[in-house]
């Protein structure tokens, strides 16, 4: 995908308050061939924020499996952006596939393989929101540095 980040100035908050910049991180594209190479990766921009632990872990997870859908789902290829502002790390993966009106979020049974990675990212992270465009998909989820 490529092109520019998102804008480095936020709304203003307030008379002469304004919100802290974002912070691009990470910002990649990625096939199924360098899914894994992504994981690490975000993995290690995650810790250097300051995100430790099962918080940590369970994000990185959430990315993996969003990642993962998108190469699945989406065309083949992705993009990935992370991106820090104030205390939360926001990551963003869009794809060029068809994407689906409301993708339903639910637990499949235990016997049916596949089927899990959205209802894990929903899980794993403070959020998940899904938006369709009339090109792919974007899947986003947040996390509080906390």
């Amino acid at each position: 995908m490529g092109g520019s980040g998102p804008p480095a100035e936020i709304n203003s908050v307030g008379a002469g308050h304004t919100r802290d910049r974002a912070s691009s991180l990470l910002s990649r594209d990625f096939t199924a061939v360098t899914t894994t190479e992504l994981r690490h990766a975000v993995a290690a921009v995650v810790a250097a924020a300051g995100l430790t632990g099962v918080r940590a872990e369970g994000f990185v997870l959430a990315v993996h499996e969003l990642a993962t859908n998108a190469v699945r789902h989406g065309g083949g290829t992705g993009h990935l952006h992370l991106r820090r502002q104030d205390d939360l790390l926001i990551c963003a993966v869009v794809d060029h596939g068809p994407g689906v009106d409301a993708p339903p979020i639910r637990q499949v049974p235990g016997d049916v393989a596949g089927g899990r990675g959205l209802w894990l990212a929903d899980h794993l992270a403070d959020s998940l929101h899904l938006h369709r465009r009339p090109d792919g998909m974007t899947a986003t989820v947040t996390i509080a540095l906390r």
